[in-house]
């Protein structure tokens, strides 16, 4: 089954050796996406409904470059570095999931850079390409 590598026009380079996402056999496997701008620094500092939005934004990005919609979204796996910070991001969330929600999980965990709130990773079903 071959692989195409998905990358996202204007995309920065990764931290570390992975693809930002990956199409085969039409699922999309987007990897852990952190709240980075450009120049892989943490955006909106403190905030973690803002710092969970850039996230999903850069997911949404990802799919759709892949041929894909949020509603293909099947899984998301959800990682966070504080509990205080969970309805925060379970408000935004709601609202790139308003209808029939994907499956997740959402662990409590340090992340590569201290600023950094949140962490998502998805997979999304498009169909064959």
């Amino acid at each position: 089954m071959p692989k195409s590598i998905v990358v996202p026009e204007g995309t920065s380079k990764p931290i570390a050796p992975f693809s930002p996402g990956t199409l085969a056999d039409g699922v999309v496997y987007v990897s852990g996406t952190l709240p980075f701008d450009a120049n892989n620094d943490v955006v909106h500092v403190g905030d973690a409904a803002a710092q969970t939005r850039h996230v999903i934004e850069t997911i949404k990005r990802v799919i759709e470059t892949a041929g894909g919609t949020m509603a293909d979204v099947t899984m998301n796996h959800i990682f966070l570095t504080d509990w205080a910070n969970y309805a925060a991001v379970n408000a935004v969330y709601a609202e790139y999931f308003p209808g029939d929600k994907p499956a997740r999980y959402c662990v409590l965990c340090g992340l590569v850079k201290p600023d950094a709130l949140i962490e998502i990773a998805s997979v999304a079903h498009i169909g064959r390409p």
